[in-house]
């Protein structure tokens, strides 16, 4: 929807004594983001003033990938510099899939499959798809390492819970991506892999001291600076042996290990600032001041911000300058940092990575715990929890026949909880070794005596149940594909 000008606004606009330059450095900052699949016309005004760009959400690929592309055009007739960003880490978070599965395996399970061969050419091949609706940032790869199995964001997100491994995996899907014409942005730093808190929904806190972050946390956006990255994004988590009082988007001391221990003198990208470990208690516009007065160039707002607040952001920063509180100096250095984005980026070229060779990958990457029952006539139930934020609420794992709510209460709604049929079950769980109310759900499946396998399509946690169990170490096409061949090879038909 269009927000009308108001009469207050106009006057301000054409006040002779208004510092332009300043306005058009503040905005310059800023990646909007508009609810729909077409460019709304208050938008195209932001563009036009000097927007610094734009971050796509699964909502704005709602109609596919040929009327995303005709989106791009759009943005970049009114801005031909413009930003365009997407959270396209293949695997679970995939915006231009967002209503199917992900073409290429996830982190987790490239990870565990150990090729930086293949790594670098699904890299490229998502750089590829991205460059041809326009998109010239991605907002990936995760560099997180993933070492608290509990870790309810970050999960199959990343490559491993070994520095080394993510850092060699971080690198090659980073030099792919930006083979493809499309700059990478290494996230979340410093490392947001050791937490247990989601930072959409709280402000979790790496409780680490400095050594063991330089040893584990830094290595891949090391690896990751070393590579090229084109820009970092940071995360919105409490580093104590740093800053006790800010997250590390807000914090001058974390983002100096950035710029000053590793060198990297790219775009720094902030994690979305309406998340509530950036913006709870102080709001959107001043969790932007902070994170510029810290060092972060270019301020992600958030998915569907409307042109109206993204003004209130401009103003916010504006006024800050204005205060003495943010040098205009930092907001113009930020300013060229994001102007220089597009710079140094690979002609755009089309690529793709042979199917079967990703379904074998994906194969690789299974691991199966236990003895697999005969599943002649098996029934695909799905134990349906809430995903996290990052991933949305997309299609996971195998098409189910039933679907049914461990959280629910039987006495209230028995069809909730009942299990369907009398023969074998291929039981579809998302980090089952979090939640213990699923737990409790498929202890009721093995004391029913049916034959069934359990398959685990989130990060691989602790498991002793009485089940046998496949774990995919993420969602995708080639992952559903490969679970499908390994059931029909004991007698599941479909």
């Amino acid at each position: 929807m269009s927000h009308p000008t108001s009469s207050s606004h106009l006057e301000t606009d054409l006040d002779p004594r208004r510092d332009t330059a300043l306005d058009s450095l503040a905005l310059g900052v800023l990646l909007g983001a508009f609810a729909g699949t077409s460019l709304p016309a208050d938008y195209r005004d932001l563009l036009a003033a000097g927007l610094g760009g734009v971050c796509w959400f699964g909502a704005n690929a709602a109609d596919g990938t040929d009327a995303l592309a005709r989106l791009g055009q759009e943005v970049r007739a009114v801005s031909p510099r413009a930003v365009i960003a997407v959270d396209e880490e293949g695997g679970d978070v995939t915006r231009l899939h967002a209503t199917g599965l992900s073409p290429v395996p996830g982190p987790a399970a490239l990870g565990a499959v150990d090729d930086t061969g293949l790594t670098r050419d699904v890299g490229r091949a998502v750089g590829a798809e991205l460059a041809a609706v326009g998109v010239n940032l991605d907002l990936g790869p995760v560099a997180d390492v993933n070492t608290n199995p509990d870790n309810p964001v970050i999960g199959t997100r990343s490559f491993g819970a070994d520095p080394a491994l993510v850092a060699r995996h971080v690198a090659a899907w980073t030099e792919g991506l930006q083979q493809a014409g499309v700059a990478a942005c290494v996230k979340h730093f410093p490392g947001h892999g050791d937490t247990a808190e989601d930072s959409h929904l709280a402000l979790p806190t790496l409780a680490v001291d400095e050594g063991t972050m330089a040893e584990r946390e830094l290595v891949p956006f090391a690896a990751a600076v070393a590579a090229g990255t084109a820009a970092v994004m940071t995360s919105h988590i409490l580093v104590p042996a740093l800053d006790p009082d800010l997250p590390a988007t807000l914090s001058a001391p974390v983002l100096a290990q950035l710029r000053d221990r590793l060198g990297f003198d790219g775009v720094l990208v902030s994690d979305a600032l309406d998340m509530a470990g950036a913006s709870a208690g102080r709001g959107i516009p001043e969790a932007s001041v902070l994170a510029l007065a810290a060092g972060v160039d270019l301020l992600c707002l958030g998915p569907e911000r409307s042109a109206a607040s993204v003004r209130e952001v401009q103003a916010a920063i504006v006024g800050a300058v204005g205060e003495g509180r943010l040098s205009r100096e930092r907001l113009a250095e930020a300013a060229a940092r994001v102007g220089r984005l597009l710079d140094r980026l690979a002609p755009a070229t089309p690529y793709d990575v042979d199917g079967d060779r990703l379904v074998a990958a994906a194969r690789r990457a299974l691991v199966v715990d236990g003895e697999l029952p005969d599943l002649a006539g098996a029934l695909v139930v799905s134990v349906a929890t809430e995903a996290n934020i990052a991933v949305g609420d997309v299609p996971w794992g195998l098409p189910p026949d039933h679907a049914v709510d461990p959280s629910a209460d039987p006495s209230a709604d028995p069809s909730a909880t009942d299990l369907p049929g009398v023969g074998p079950l291929v039981v579809q769980v998302r980090d089952a070794h979090r939640r213990p109310e699923v737990g409790a759900l498929l202890g009721r499946v093995a004391a029913s005596g049916r034959p069934a396998v359990v398959v685990e399509w989130g990060w691989p946690g602790p498991y002793d149940g009485p089940l046998a169990r496949i774990c995919t170490r993420g969602v995708s096409g080639p992952g559903v594909r490969a679970v499908t061949d390994l059931l029909q090879e004991k007698g599941w038909e479909r």
